[in-house]
């Protein structure tokens, strides 16, 4: 009983929430600390602009969570595909101009992982046989590798083990864990190979806490209905993406 009376965000809210951190994550990541990209060390940085930083790294996981839970509910995969890639493809102009400078041009933006997490998702649920379906997820995954997707084969990891155990709590937990466990291990701790400083330690606290935080927020507060505006809610949140982005090019420019 004291579960179900947690359960009382639905998707419009939540879609806000992340919506605002990853705002103000982002344009404090690309105006604040210049050259430096988001996932780096903001030792310059203050604190509490770090913290809203790190904060907008909820937003991928929660995004992960909603590509699960769209597929089940949604009446058409196809549309819902070409949804993601068309705003992907839109994205990946301003995404390209922030990020071409510090990293390199090539690679895209989280859109294209999400797109490819849903194709992840069409092959686990076609008629192929088992082994015709794995290798057409680990095509996908090598996909978003080639392309240096966001998160690349994180996100149809995450996607497809929400999807697989979505009745099962216990193993849907376990699996969620696993996956970023490996990506923390991964990206966070070779950091640590070239020395020990406390702004990695509070990156790396940081993310087991959006992670975590994300994971609660989908599965402990999150009631399963939509908000009062769902169309509005949906179309929002594909607009202000490349939006955002493109704020951030312009405020660059200006300020510089």
């Amino acid at each position: 009983m004291e579960k179900s009376r947690l359960k009382v965000i639905n998707r419009d809210v939540i879609k806000y929430i992340i919506i605002f951190f990853m705002f103000w994550g982002h344009l404090f990541a690309w105006l604040s600390i210049d050259d430096t990209p988001p996932d780096g060390l903001f030792a310059d940085c203050p604190f509490w602009q770090r913290i809203f930083i790190r904060l907008s790294l909820m937003t991928p996981p929660v995004m992960f969570f909603f590509i699960a839970d769209g597929y089940k509910y949604t009446c058409s995969v196809k549309k819902y595909a070409q949804r993601l890639f068309i705003f992907a493809c839109i994205t990946q102009v301003p995404f390209t101009i922030l990020w071409g400078p510090i990293t390199g041009w090539w690679g895209a933006n989280i859109m294209f992982t999400l797109f490819f997490s849903l194709l992840a998702l069409c092959a686990w649920e076609s008629h192929f046989k088992l082994w015709q379906r794995i290798a057409l997820i680990v095509l996908i995954c090598g996909v978003t590798t080639a392309l240096v997707s966001e998160w690349f084969i994180f996100g149809p990891l995450i996607v497809l083990g929400l999807h697989i155990f979505r009745e099962k709590p216990k193993a849907r937990l376990i699996w969620y864990a696993s996956v970023w466990a490996v990506y923390i291990l991964v990206s966070e701790i070779p950091l640590y190979f070239e020395g020990f400083s406390l702004i990695k330690l509070e990156s790396t606290a940081m993310h087991i806490f959006d992670f975590a935080a994300a994971y609660a927020l989908m599965t402990v507060f999150y009631n399963g209905r939509k908000g009062r505006f769902p169309k509005f809610s949906k179309w929002f949140f594909y607009i202000f993406y490349p939006a955002h982005l493109w704020l951030a090019v312009i405020l660059r420019l200006v300020l510089k």
